[in-house]
C-alpha cells in the first residue's frame, strides 16, 4: 500500500497539480491538509477510482482522506477535540472546533489526516491551544493505536529534532521546536508509534516544508514538520519526500511525504 500526506495550501489553487500528481504517484491513500474549502473538488479523483472524505468549513484549515482501497468508519474530528476563540474576534467569542482532523479505515489501515494548530508564538493563546489539541488527540487515539494497523499523519507543525530544521540557531524562542511541543508529540509516539524517517531525493537534510520567501526551497532551508507516525502493525519498505511536487509554478509550500508499507 502506498500512503502519502500533503499540505496542499488550498486545494482550489493546487487542483491541477494535485490531479496530475495523483496520476503520477499513484498513492492508495493520500491525506491532505489546508484544503481551505467547504466543498472538495473530487471529480477527477473519483474518475480514477478514489473516494474522498473531506472535513472543511471554508477558507481556513480543512483536511481530507482520498482513498482507492476503501473508506469506512469516517470520523470528522476526534472525541474531546478542543476549540479556539481568537481574542480579537468578538464574533468568535465561543471556541470553535476547527476542521483539523479526519480519520477513516482504508483497506484495513486506520489512518488520520491532521492539521495541527500552528501555535503562532510562545505565549500566544494559540500556543496553549496547540498543546491542548495535541493532548486531547493523544487521548482520543489511545485505544485505536493498539487495535490494528494504524497511521497518524499530516502537518504536525512540530520539528521532532534539531536536525529537522535548517539551522536550530534561527529558531531560538520560536514555536515548532520548543520542549513543550516536542513533549506533546512524544506523548503521542509513546502510545506505540514510530516516526517514519523519509529519504530525500536531493541533499542530505530531509525537509518537507520551505517558506516561499527568499529562495528558501532552492537553498534547502526547510523544516520536516509533515510526519507519518505508524504502529508496529505497519511495515515500511520505503519513504521519501517528493521534492518534485514543490517545484515549478504555483506550488504548495509543502511537499508530499510518500510511504510504501504493508500491513502485518
Amino acid at each position: 500500500m502506498r500512503v502519502a500526506t500533503w499540505n496542499v495550501n488550498s486545494i482550489g489553487a493546487r487542483l491541477p497539480r494535485f490531479n496530475e500528481w495523483l496520476e503520477l504517484a499513484e498513492p492508495d491513500v493520500v491525506c491532505l491538509q489546508e484544503t481551505k474549502t467547504a466543498d472538495f473538488p473530487s471529480e477527477h479523483a473519483e474518475s480514477l477510482g478514489y473516494e474522498v472524505a473531506h472535513h472543511g468549513d471554508g477558507r481556513w484549515n480543512g483536511v481530507a482522506i482520498v482513498s482507492r482501497v476503501g473508506l469506512e468508519d469516517v470520523s470528522l474530528g476526534f472525541e474531546g477535540q478542543p476549540g479556539f476563540a481568537p481574542e480579537d474576534d468578538a464574533l468568535l467569542a465561543m471556541p470553535k472546533v476547527e476542521a483539523r482532523a479526519v480519520g477513516a479505515t482504508c483497506g484495513g489501515l486506520r489512518i488520520w489526516s491532521l492539521y495541527v494548530p500552528n501555535g503562532r508564538s510562545v505565549g500566544d493563546p494559540h500556543y496553549a491551544y496547540k498543546l491542548e489539541w495535541l493532548a486531547r488527540y493523544r487521548d482520543a487515539i489511545a485505544t485505536e493505536v493498539g487495535t490494528g494497523p494504524f497511521v497518524s499523519t499530516g502537518d504536525f507543525n512540530i520539528a521532532p529534532n534539531d536536525a529537522d530544521v535548517w539551522d536550530i540557531r534561527d529558531f531560538v524562542g520560536s514555536t515548532h521546536v520548543t520542549p513543550a511541543e516536542r513533549a506533546a508529540l512524544g506523548a503521542i509516539t509513546d502510545l506505540g508509534l514510530t516516526d517514519v524517517q523519509p529519504r530525500s531525493l536531493k541533499y542530505d537534510e530531509v525537509f518537507s516544508y520551505w517558506d516561499y520567501r527568499a529562495g528558501m526551497f532552492h537553498k534547502n532551508k526547510g523544516m520536516r514538520i509533515d510526519l507519518v507516525l505508524a504502529n508496529d502493525r505497519v511495515v515500511v519498505s520505503d519513504a521519501y519526500v517528493d521534492r518534485n511536487a514543490r517545484k515549478g509554478t504555483g506550488p504548495s509550500d509543502h511537499a508530499p511525504v510518500v510511504v510504501d508499507l504493508s500491513l502485518a
